[in-house]
């Protein structure tokens, strides 16, 4: 079955996806019937591009690969190149899959809440990689999809591409998740890591995390905590069933470890790890992200350098925990195609 599928946003994500739709095009259709036509694009600053008769994978990596917008797609008919907003895009396009990739604001949602809300209204199904909508207005969404018969999926918003959701959804199907405690951010990560094994100090260890390209220039997001507060609220609403706000949880990120409190956790046969913990108990969930000290025992206390881990409490298996790269080019780019191999098998 073709699919056609419409991007929004072409940057790390949008290419990673780009690539596994061009390398895994004959296994995918081997293996799964499936077949994906890329009919438009919709990135801030590279342009729009809308082909219905497909856009040409390879010649499309290429001009971006040398720092070429939209515009110099060399197989553009007129009127296929010109600056249309996503909402516009959307609307024009005959893509029943869109692909909404854009950067996150975990204050509002937007624009990619409103994004997603027209492309569901129009009758397109829509994956995500986007913490926001999913954070802030996730059971509107989804209701809006399932009135519409759509699929709305979010799986590159927690850990990339180790499957959390689909791993509830279908792996753990008949069990009752009571808990969710893990590892969500790599960016922390790596500091506490190289903290403990390097006797590093926080500072130097951050520097060293921007060098790698780990954390941002600005990496309040990251070290204070906001963005492991946005994923374990999505768990929280997704996997326990809460209707949690951001407001609602208790945060506090890594900034104030220091060296010592490192060592000394050590000494004491400890870990410190930065926790996204959520929790359902006689009807109610609860949240919370902290700097916490882990027993050597704890499966997560194992997990070092840039990886996230996540441990699921539930009634029938006990406990389960996965481990995985919790961002990245093609790991996030996979997450979208898990997404939209879901939406083709619901089709």
């Amino acid at each position: 079955m073709e699919h056609k599928i419409g991007l929004i946003g072409c940057g790390t994500v949008g290419q990673g996806l780009l690539q596994i739709l061009h390398e895994k095009k004959d296994f995918l259709r081997d293996a799964f019937g499936f077949e994906a036509k890329v009919v438009a694009i919709c990135d801030k600053l590279k342009g729009t591009l809308v082909v219905p008769e497909g856009i040409d994978i390879p010649a499309l990596l290429e001009l971006l690969g040398a720092g070429k917008g939209l515009a110099a797609y060399p197989k553009a008919a007129p009127g296929q190149v010109e600056p249309l907003d996503p909402l516009d895009m959307i609307e024009r396009t005959d893509a029943d899959i869109i692909a909404e990739m854009t950067y996150t604001d975990i204050k509002t949602g937007e624009p990619a809440t409103s994004y997603i809300k027209k492309a569901l209204r129009l009758g397109k199904n829509v994956v995500t990689s986007n913490k926001g909508p999913a954070a802030l207005h996730y059971r509107e969404i989804q209701d809006l999809a399932r009135k519409n018969g759509l699929q709305f999926r979010i799986e590159g918003t927690v850990m990339s591409g180790t499957p959390v959701f689909h791993l509830a959804e279908s792996g753990l199907a008949g069990n009752a998740i009571r808990e969710v405690k893990g590892i969500l951010n790599g960016t922390t990560n790596f500091i506490l890591s190289k903290m403990e094994t390097e006797g590093m100090d926080y500072g130097p260890a951050l520097a060293l995390a921007q060098k790698l390209g780990y954390a941002e220039a600005d990496p309040t997001a990251d070290v204070e905590g906001f963005d492991a507060l946005a994923k374990v609220v999505i768990l929280s609403n997704v996997l326990l069933g809460g209707t949690l706000k951001t407001a609602d949880v208790p945060c506090k990120g890594i900034s104030s470890i220091t060296k010592a409190d490192v060592e000394a956790a050590k000494a004491q046969g400890f870990r410190y790890k930065l926790i996204g913990h959520a929790k359902s108990e006689d009807g109610a969930v609860t949240a919370s992200v902290s700097p916490q000290k882990l027993s050597l025992s704890d499966p997560l206390a194992g997990v070092m350098g840039a990886q996230n881990a996540l441990s699921l409490e539930t009634d029938l298996m006990g406990k389960i925990t996965i481990q995985g790269a919790g961002a990245g080019k093609l790991e996030t780019g996979f997450a979208i195609l898990s997404d939209i191999l879901t939406v083709h098998r619901c089709s």
